[in-house]
Formats: structure tokens, sequence, C-alpha cells
């Protein structure tokens, strides 16, 4: 027995249109979210999505955009808090001086004693006995010690102090104080000295490579006015205090150029925002350089670009493209005088009455009138 079995035909599939996109998706969107009255509405942060770029899709990968972090302040150099300037103990150079003379007499007195002084220095002395000729004993030996010990510390330790200048004086590694005084002092001979110069100073940099807003190349001179006023964070808290200067002065020179243009096109009104403002850039500047420097102990007055020019490989390029700008805008002044003398020229005529036009013979006197007018100036060829 046989069963027959119908077979119903399937319906036809619509077909859908080939994707575009291999990894194409969709969502589906609900329909109550459609037609939702509500006036305030949630809004949701979305998360930057990343797709990454597969293989033998053709598709391109979107760049990675991340939230703008929150500019951090730069990190103050840091010093150590103790090293800190103060004066150290000197004596004046008059006890310097008795301490080398009381030396040197008692090495003269002990000679004698011990019959070694020479006959003709007793001759010249005039006042002297004749030596008792003890010979060098131990005692004697120690008085030699102790006597020219005294001469070497009095003599030694004599120092001179000037206007502007000062010691950093250290024993053994550790910071024993400054000297600012002047005149002829006692310091101990077995501190090591090292001289500062802390008077107003002038510093001019060399050309100094920078670039402004717009990635121009640019070099700049700076003049800088400065002093040390921390004379052991100066010495002791830095290798060298004028090359950090420098380096200081560099590194804001690249931070303040680069926030604006170096020029603007002859027709900005405006000339506040580039760096032909030399007092804003200056202030600036003395801003920055000062807050860099004022931890290593140096104080900074003022640090103003004297002079700042196009690198030499695009000073040609540049001043070409100042000149064409600049006839550019005396064009534009040109045609615009001849513009306005042109339509008061018309409008005087029509309004008096000297002449009626219709729309041909008015568009005919204006091109008349301004071909006139350019060709009487010179400026523009018609």
């Amino acid at each position: 027995m046989s069963t027959t079995i119908s077979q119903t035909p399937e319906p036809e599939r619509v077909a859908r249109p080939a994707r575009l996109i291999q990894n194409e998706a969709t969502t589906e969107i609900p329909v109550h979210l459609l037609f939702r009255d509500d006036i305030d509405s949630v809004a949701v942060p979305l998360a930057p999505t990343v797709v990454g770029r597969r293989r033998g899709t053709g598709e391109q990968p979107r760049v990675r955009q991340g939230l703008p972090g929150t500019v951090r302040p730069r990190p103050a150099p840091e010093v150590d808090p103790d090293l800190v300037e103060r004066p150290a103990r000197v004596l004046p150079g008059v006890a310097g001086v008795l301490a080398g003379t009381c030396g040197v007499a008692g090495c003269v007195l002990t000679s004698w004693w011990a019959g070694v002084l020479p006959k003709a220095a007793l001759a010249a002395s005039g006042g002297l006995p004749e030596s008792p000729g003890a010979g060098l004993g131990p005692a004697l030996w120690a008085a030699y010690a102790g006597a020219g010990t005294l001469g070497l510390f009095g003599f030694g330790g004599l120092a001179r102090g000037r206007t502007g200048r000062a010691w950093v004086l250290g024993l053994f590694g550790r910071y024993r104080g400054t000297v600012r005084r002047t005149g002829l002092m006692w310091v101990n001979p077995l501190v090591l000295r090292r001289r500062v110069d802390v008077r107003l100073r002038h510093w001019r940099s060399e050309p100094m490579p920078a670039v402004d807003a717009n990635g121009v190349a640019l070099r700049v001179v700076v003049l800088v006015a400065w002093r040390v006023k921390d004379t052991a964070r100066a010495t002791l808290g830095i290798e060298d205090h004028e090359q950090y200067l420098r380096e200081c002065v560099e590194a804001a020179l690249a931070r303040v150029l680069s926030r604006l243009p170096a020029d603007v096109p002859p027709a900005a009104l405006v000339k506040d925002a580039t760096l032909r403002n030399t007092e804003a850039v200056s202030e600036s500047l003395t801003r920055l350089v000062a807050a860099d420097a004022a931890p290593v102990g140096l104080e900074v007055f003022s640090a103003q670009p004297t002079r700042i020019e196009y690198a030499p490989e695009v000073a040609a390029v540049m001043q070409r493209r100042r000149i064409a700008a600049l006839d550019a805008q005396h064009r534009d002044t040109v045609l615009s005088s001849v513009v306005d003398s042109v339509e008061d020229t018309v409008t005087r005529l029509t309004m008096r009455g000297l002449v009626e036009l219709d729309d041909y013979e008015r568009k005919a006197l204006v091109k008349d009138l301004t071909v006139a007018f350019c060709t009487g100036r010179g400026e523009v060829s018609t």
C-alpha cells in the first residue's frame, strides 16, 4: 500500500540585498521609543567603540578616540628643604694676622733657643742676646710644631671678600654657611670655598630654535636679567646653575612661542594674538622662567625676546608670502576705492537729473568709469 504525501510548495523567499560590509550588524529599536512624548530625556554617555580592521573585508579601521584627560600641572623641581643659605662663622682679618705673626715669632724664638738661628739674623736683630744653644730636643720640636701650625692657620685662613661676590663654605661634604662680608677676614683654612657671583647679571642667549603655532621654524634671541638669591641651593643643590637657567629659558621659549603665530595676514585687525606683542610674550616668558628657576635659588627679573626672525631655511619663502599678501591687500584697497568712486559718480548724476539711464546705459557708464579710474590710478590693469 503506497502512501502519497502531498508537498506544499514553500513560499518564495525575499532576497535580501547583499551586505556592503561583511561584518555588518543591525540593531532593533523598540517601537515605543519612536513615539515618546516625554520632554525630559536622559543622556547616557556612550564609550567610544573601537573596531579593528579585518583582513579581506575592506573595512577601514576606526581611529581610537578617548576622552581628553585632565591637564596636570608640571611638577616643580624639588631641592633639599634643609638646604637654605645661612651666614657662616668667620673672624676679622686682624685675628688671622695676629695668629700668623705669633706663629712666626714662636718659630724664631724656638730657633734662637735651640741655637740654630744664623748669626746674621742675630746681628740684624740687634736686640737678641747670645743663644743658650740648648739644641733641638723633643720639647723644641713640639714648640716648632705648635708655632708652625699657628702661623699656617693664621695666614692660611686670610681671605678677601669683594662686593657682589660670596663664598660658599663646606667641610667634609657638609654645608657650613655662606660668607657675604667684604674686606679682610679669617676663614677656617680646612673648609672648601666656592666663590659665587651674586651681582645682577644679564645673559644674552644665542639664536635658539623654536616654532610658532603654525609650525613655522623661528630663531629667537632672549635677554635674561637674573641673579643668585640663595647661594646654597644654586651651588650645592644643582650641578651648574647657569646651564640650568639656559635650559629653563629654552624650554619656556618653546612653550610660549608655540601658542601664537608669528604673523597674521595684513588684512587682520587684531595684532595682539601674535608674537608681535612682545610685551605679552615677555611677561609669559618671565613668569615661566622665574617659576622654574626659583626652587634652585635663582631670581629672574625679566626674560624678553630681543629678536624673533624666521629660520634661514624658511625666511625666503615667508618673505615672498608676506610681499604677496601686502600686494593683495593693496589691490583690494584700490579696487574698493574705485568701486566707491564709480558708485558715487553714477548716483550723483542720476539724482541731479543730469542724465537719464536705463539698465544697459547704466552698465555701460559704470564700465567706462571703472576703466577710466583704474587707468588713471595706474594700479589695476583692465
